[in-house]
């Protein structure tokens, strides 16, 4: 008997005050339901009018187990295609047509991918502070959970916050998160100098320049960071740059991880193929769900690129859990962005206090142990969504304001 989609519905949720949006697809079958991560934070409810108004109209009444083409289905049916809006809500349904494939096939995801390569996936956290002393002291944490991948970073990307215009700035400047990027470089290989002199080299560094550089400094500053051995260089070329990554990989040993902002496979596909980048960093939702990223992840490992999937705050446990899931089933896995779901008993830097909200919304979140994370064994994601408890933490619907990136002048910039 043919199991068809019967309703879609879109639950909005922010337990950490962060919104999330999730995206549930139940069918003919009673008690029968599969979720996704459809998370786009920052317009979470154009995506939420995507899903309802025109994914749900065209889905309903057909049969779940198409996933390949459904998801065609609803990338073609807009015409225009790519873009973070269409992508996060395409990626809602169809992680939730995967979830509903491993409950009906009772497997795990990961099985339906092919099985574990690995039993546990190593995980890098970020370690932030005011000065050294506080960076040092947040490093030692992360090391005595066992992780010995750590991004540092000295008072955010760019090293500003968000605030009034600067004396820099010509009168009547607006706010913003102003940014000097020299006196970010100057600080960063300071900071790093002090890290290796601490720490020496037994502790694999990462660093994020988030594109708040001109390409041409991010070159210089990639040179510049040669000595420390970094695990990974990343976003040091903003994306509408990438001629300017040839440069760099001529310049520079570093590894380079680039793609957190991609959502069109043109922005990977000649990368990889040319060998430009050595890990690929796309936002699983983003990119559209897990059918497209593990078709990313299969051409990657043709290249030699190894996987280091975007895992921040503004992501849904849903969302999470496929990573894991993906990245348990790869052989060219290299490295997690983890941001943490760990029970209660653990405390967030990035997030100030535990996360017992976060717990109670999403049961089944796959398991933190001593530098590792374990997916569960359920079928499908193995991650249930509690809608009590979620309505206890509703979205907001306010201005970004980390996003109003500037130059010393006053000139916005890519964030």
């Amino acid at each position: 008997m043919t199991v068809a989609i019967r309703d879609i519905r879109v639950v909005c949720t922010a337990p950490e005050g962060i919104n999330l949006v999730v995206v549930k697809v139940e069918t003919t079958e009673p008690g029968l339901y599969g979720l996704g991560c459809a998370t786009f934070a920052y317009r979470h409810l154009a995506v939420k009018l995507v899903v309802e108004e025109y994914l749900k109209p065209l889905l309903v009444g057909q049969n779940v187990e198409n996933v390949e083409q459904l998801w065609h289905l609803m990338h073609h049916n807009g015409y225009w295609r790519n873009g973070p809006i269409e992508n996060n809500a395409i990626s809602g349904v169809d992680m939730a047509l995967w979830d509903l494939k491993g409950k009906m096939a009772t497997m795990p995801v990961y099985s339906l991918l092919g099985g574990k390569v690995r039993e546990g996936v190593p995980i890098y956290r970020h370690a932030d502070g005011r000065d050294t002393q506080e960076i040092i002291a947040n490093i030692e944490k992360y090391r005595a959970q066992g992780i010995r991948h750590i991004r540092v970073q000295c008072g955010g990307y760019g090293g500003g916050g968000f605030g009034p215009a600067t004396a820099t700035a010509p009168e009547g400047s607006p706010p913003g998160v102003y940014l000097d990027g020299k006196t970010y470089m100057r600080d960063t290989l300071k900071l790093f100098e002090d890290l290796r002199s601490h720490f020496g080299f037994d502790v694999d560094f990462c660093h994020d320049v988030h594109e708040r550089l001109h390409p041409r400094d991010g070159i210089i500053f990639a040179e510049e960071l040669e000595r420390f051995k970094l695990f990974f260089l990343e976003e040091a070329i903003p994306l509408e740059r990438h001629e300017y990554l040839r440069e760099l990989r001529a310049k520079v040993s570093t590894p380079i991880a680039q793609g957190e902002l991609f959502n069109h496979p043109y922005e990977w596909r000649n990368i990889i193929a040319e060998g430009l980048i050595d890990f690929i960093r796309v936002h699983l939702s983003q990119a559209g769900g897990i059918t497209p990223t593990r078709k990313l992840q299969i051409l990657a490992e043709n290249f030699g690129v190894r996987t280091a999937w975007h895992g921040p705050g503004d992501m849904s446990p849903l969302a999470h859990a496929a990573n894991i899931h993906l990245d348990v089933a790869s052989q060219n896995f290299g490295l997690q962005e983890w941001s943490g779901t760990e029970p209660p008993n653990f405390v967030i830097q990035e997030l100030k206090g535990p996360r017992e909200a976060l717990l109670d919304v999403f049961p089944g979140l796959p398991e933190f142990r001593n530098g590792y994370v374990y997916p569960n064994a359920l079928p499908g994601l193995g991650v249930d969504l509690n809608e009590a408890e979620a309505a206890k933490y509703p979205c907001e619907n306010t201005v970004t304001t980390w996003t109003q990136t500037r130059l010393p002048d006053g000139t916005l910039q890519t964030p």
